[in-house]
């Protein structure tokens, strides 16, 4: 498994809502705070507001005694006696010049700036009376105000220094402050009055008039910021509240979509995810690392066919029986899931391999009669995993155990199982790595190697068998690799014809083959048809035939000298787009034959529908032991049904005089094979032409 898939999954695992967790605390600290500082500017905003009432009523005090210059002397102090309040005006050095002179204000305010009337005003704190501290700290940056700080009265108010985050002054008053006059009225709506000095700088600056003001605490403020103290608790209870059940809602769903993650829906049991993840786990325990371990992957064959006679639905239930089938025969070590629609992974522990094949066959026996009325295969195939040594022979650790690339070769064990519908088991071994390694070089060297035109075509001459007179070819491929030499195609048309690559070839092989006959024909050569494979995998382009005809029409060649090939297998793909082809290749002026004829199983019913030219005899009809003449009689027939759909007929891989001459007989037109010439380059098969007949060794 892949560094970033394992990062990922075992993020997957360790996450047990401690992120929601966290997201909750941070929420809840932020909503306090938000909270807190909404209530906090509130307050300030309430203090400031009274304050700053004050600070009018002393302005226009300030004003009364200005107007002392204007001959108003006494009606003046007459009015600021009235006010009810103390005052005292003193120059610029502090000295008194009026009011009273037993005042409790200060030498020495501060300055603070209130919301409105938007200015600084200096504050000094009341001498006999100090609940509000006005601090003008230098140890703090405080660039637009200074400190306005309101004590509670149940504290030592007399002691310079004391804080208190207490706003109003409500119960618990202590006697000596509450005797003072004027601080509690509580025949008011009044619910306490604090003391301070508020300075007003007049006659240009040259004095200050300093007058005392009292912050007043209604009953009416009290209740509000009650209310809205209240309203806050709610509010941020209300908030956790939502918090918590957030939280625990988002735990639940992590945890089941966790489990949704790592189950397989249509068994309800584990999926391959789940396998691939706990499959290493278990191999790189170090309680495990004594123990030999086998990766199978069982493989339901007729699974498909059963969805398609039945019904997906069906399918499924069966699936489901066959997952709990293999679950109950693993012990507690062991694990298995549906990886694929047809397949499961199995991890089993191994002690023989003799009894891991007896224990595959009687799971696999369960398997086959898991459904009444239906008998079933399944093909294993296995990786068992050894136990890992050092040098000196000690069971260390599966450290660096490669859980995907195991299973991997246990599905590579199952293919080689693939062109089998019977149960069987399989067991990787280093020859398949062999098999996988030349694929790889194979798909990688493809592209260069055509552009490089390495592939290299070979003829083999096709002889009349009475006349010995050439009367065609075939075109075959090679592949000269500078790295890799001399590579025939069953090494590599196979690969071509998996991975797609096989319609390249047959382009490329139906170019060189035009230009050959047109470099003979402009040789004055009698130049014969030579029959190009194409591939069943270009019959799903509609424009096929066009295609064949430009490219030998590019080549200048006669079309009549071009006959294509079409394996018998492209006949069970969809029969309507190859007739439509056929067809069309036919009006374009080609001949198409059917190769491998009676390799299959439909070939008499292709003959009916497909509008062919040439009819090629498997040449598995001239192997082996000829049994009662059979073989004779099915190819003498083959022959006469030809002749009567007006076909030509090859036959091929002939190597014996004794078959030539009952294909003579039979009336055969063209036989392919050993006994006459073996598929060479075309400077040899240029020869061949200009001979003509076939020169057969006595």
């Amino acid at each position: 498994m892949s560094k970033r898939k394992k990062n990922a999954l075992k993020h997957l695992r360790k996450t047990h809502g401690w992120i929601a967790l966290a997201i909750f605390m941070f929420a809840s600290a932020a909503t306090l705070m938000i909270l807190t500082f909404f209530f906090k500017t509130f307050s300030d905003y309430l203090v400031e507001s009274k304050l700053s009432s004050e600070y009018d009523a002393i302005s226009y005090m300030s004003k009364i005694y200005e107007a002392e210059k204007d001959g108003y002397r006494l009606y003046n102090q007459k009015l600021l006696n009235e006010a009810g309040r103390d005052y005292v005006v003193r120059d610029s050095l502090g000295n008194y010049v009026a009011g009273s002179k037993n005042s409790t204000c200060p030498a020495d305010g501060a300055e603070v700036e209130l919301f409105s009337p938007n200015t600084m005003v200096k504050l000094y704190t009341d001498t006999r009376h100090p609940y509000i501290s006005v601090d003008s700290r230098n140890d703090i940056d405080v660039d637009y105000m200074t400190v306005l700080r309101i004590f509670n009265a149940n504290r030592d108010i007399m002691h310079k220094g004391t804080d208190s985050d207490s706003l109003f002054i409500i119960s618990d008053i202590d006697p000596e402050i509450s005797s003072v006059p004027g601080f509690l009225r509580a025949s008011t709506t009044a619910m306490c009055r604090l003391p301070v000095w508020i300075g007003v700088n007049i006659k240009n600056g040259s004095e200050v008039f300093l007058g005392k003001a009292y912050l007043i605490i209604n009953l009416s403020d009290f209740l509000v910021i009650s209310a809205l103290a209240l309203i806050m608790v709610l509010l941020l209870f209300l908030i956790f509240i939502f918090l918590v059940i957030s939280v625990i809602n988002s735990i639940r769903s992590q945890r089941h979509a966790k489990k949704l993650f790592f189950t397989d829906m249509t068994t309800g049991g584990h999926n391959r995810i789940w396998f691939m993840l706990n499959g290493e786990k278990i191999l790189k325990k170090k309680r495990n690392a004594p123990f030999k371990y086998a990766l199978a992957n069982m493989v339901f064959v007729q699974y498909q066919t059963f969805c398609v006679t039945h019904s997906i639905a069906d399918g499924e239930v069966l699936l489901k029986k066959i997952y709990e089938v293999i679950d109950k025969s693993l012990n507690k070590k062991e694990i298995c899931a549906h990886s694929t629609p047809s397949s499961f992974s199995i991890l089993l522990r191994v002690f023989d391999e003799e009894g891991l094949r007896v224990r595959l066959n009687e799971l696999i026996t369960k398997l086959e009669s898991i459904d009444e009325g239906h008998s079933f295969s399944f093909r294993a195939g296995v990786d068992v995993i050894d136990v890992n040594r050092d040098r000196s022979g000690k069971i260390i650790k599966r450290k660096n155990i490669d859980f995907e690339r195991e299973y991997n070769n246990a599905s590579t064990a199952q293919l080689t199982l693939s062109d089998r519908n019977e149960s069987g088991i399989a067991f990787f071994d280093n020859k398949l790595i062999d098999e996988q390694k030349w694929l790889d070089i194979v798909e990688e060297n493809q592209r260069q190697a055509l552009e490089k035109e390495e592939f290299l075509v070979y003829y083999q001459p096709k002889y009349d068998p009475v006349s010995n007179e050439l009367k065609g070819a075939e075109a075959l491929i090679r592949w000269n690799s500078p790295a890799f030499g001399f590579i025939s195609p069953g090494r590599f048309i196979p690969i071509f014809e998996k991975n797609g690559f096989i319609t390249e070839i047959d382009h490329y092989m139906l170019s060189h083959v035009a230009k050959d006959q047109k470099m003979w024909l402009d040789k004055g050569l009698k130049c014969v048809p030579v029959s190009v494979n194409i591939s069943r995998a270009h019959f799903i382009e509609s424009d096929l035939a066009e295609q064949i005809k430009d490219i030998v029409d590019a080549a200048g060649t006669p079309r009549e000298l071009i006959e294509l090939e079409l394996t018998e297998s492209a006949f069970f793909d969809d029969k309507d787009a190859l007739i439509y082809t056929i067809n069309r290749l036919k009006g374009y002026g080609f001949e198409v034959s059917m190769d491998d004829f009676g390799s299959g199983y439909s070939s008499l019913n292709s003959l009916k529908d497909m509008p062919l030219d040439v009819l090629k005899l498997d040449a598995e009809f001239f192997r082996g032991e000829n049994v009662d003449g059979r073989s004779e009689i099915v190819v003498s027939e083959t022959i006469k049904l030809a002749q009567s759909l007006e076909m030509k007929t090859v036959a091929e891989g002939v190597e014996a005089k004794e078959t030539v001459d009952f294909l003579a007989d039979q009336g055969c037109d063209m036989i392919q094979g050993f006994y006459f010439a073996r598929p060479m380059p075309g400077s040899e098969f240029e020869q061949k032409m200009i001979e003509g007949i076939a020169s057969i060794p006595e």
